[in-house]
């Protein structure tokens, strides 16, 4: 036990320090198991509700520096990874491959609006002036 004013505040500072700790990490476990659990049980409509919060609950324990931020990336994608794998064995088609093809149809529409009224540049417009 210390004798020194500094040293016992040093010491309850750290164990209060450490519990926070300790709770962020367990939050972190227990939102992985849930994810994990969910997958498990071929709920994958839970699984994808389940993954942006789990990925939220990594991200702020990496950015408290409780986990590295390439430990927090690497479990992402390990989770990330492990629904779409769930996913292709159920044969349920990805959403963000259903999207492109919209993108896709959207993207020439927008292309031929400049087309249909040109920029008129100042040498036009003395031209037509004229």
């Amino acid at each position: 036990m210390p004798n020194i004013k500094s040293a016992k505040k040093r010491v309850t500072v750290t164990e209060k320090k450490n519990s926070q700790n300790k709770m962020i990490r367990s939050a972190v476990k227990t939102a992985i198991r849930k994810f994990n659990a969910a997958v498990d049980a071929n709920d994958l409509e839970t699984a994808e509700k389940l993954l942006p919060q789990v990925s939220s609950v990594i991200d702020s324990a990496a950015s408290k520096g409780i986990l590295h931020k390439n430990n927090a990336a690497n479990k992402k994608s390990a989770l990330a990874k492990r629904l779409n794998a769930a996913k292709a064995a159920a044969g349920v088609a990805a959403p963000a491959a259903e999207a492109a093809p919209a993108a896709v149809e959207e993207a020439p529409a927008a292309a031929e609006a400049p087309a249909e009224k040109p920029k008129r540049t100042r040498k036009k417009k003395e031209a037509d002036a004229e």
